[in-house]
């Protein structure tokens, strides 16, 4: 049965991997404060959740006709793993950055040159460490065809990010997915709801209204 938006953001509400506090926000590694918070690694652990999840991402990813699965380190690289497995292909992950010793790599596994890559991300903020994994790939010869993640903020600075660089991204649930399973549960009130689209709508100003960058 495909995963739909609602579905997997149901997933994540039942089972805590989305925490949201409106009034009381989380700070980004950026300085950036958030009203809400994703940790889609608790989805791992559910294997009939991750049957589903990890069938619509190989759905997804067959569609770009692949040679090679990546997954962003770290929490991309389960997920990589599971789809390169389902559809029998070769599968290499990417670091944020370079080793600083032994080989000094920032890919692992296969030389990507010549492959048509597929990179799994499990999470989008504002697109940076995709972007620069999906750069390293480049940089070693790929063709990387799409990013695929399991859920993005919708923030408009990564919307830009990858619209300058040419980079199709897909995305199982969506901000907007969230938020609206979130109200039809109860789980967001009126004042919940409205802080959340103004984060969404100016991230940083919401932030910097809450003391953060």
């Amino acid at each position: 049965m495909p995963l739909s938006p609602s579905d997997l953001a149901g997933f994540l509400l039942e089972v805590g991997a989305v925490r949201l506090q409106p009034l009381n926000p989380f700070t980004w590694a950026s300085g950036l404060k958030s009203p809400i918070y994703c940790d889609n690694r608790q989805l791992l652990g559910l294997p009939g959740m991750r049957d589903r999840i990890v069938a619509e991402l190989a759905h997804r990813a067959s569609s770009w006709q692949p040679t090679l699965i990546a997954g962003a380190a770290t929490a991309g690289i389960p997920w990589a793993a599971l789809v390169a497995d389902r559809l029998g292909l070769p599968m290499a992950y990417v670091r944020p950055e370079p080793k600083k010793h032994g080989m000094g790599r920032q890919v692992e596994g296969p030389h990507a040159k010549g492959f048509r890559v597929v990179l799994i991300e499990d999470l989008i903020s504002t697109g940076g460490s995709s972007l620069r994994c999906a750069e390293a790939l480049r940089a070693e010869g790929a063709d990387v065809a799409a990013v695929l993640a399991l859920f993005s903020y919708g923030l408009p600075q990564a919307a830009e990010a990858f619209a300058q660089a040419r980079l199709p991204l897909e995305v199982l649930a969506s901000f907007e997915a969230l938020a609206e399973e979130a109200r039809a549960r109860a789980i967001l009130d009126t004042a919940g709801s409205e802080a959340l689209s103004a984060w969404r709508s100016d991230t940083v100003a919401w932030s910097r209204a809450r003391g953060g960058a």
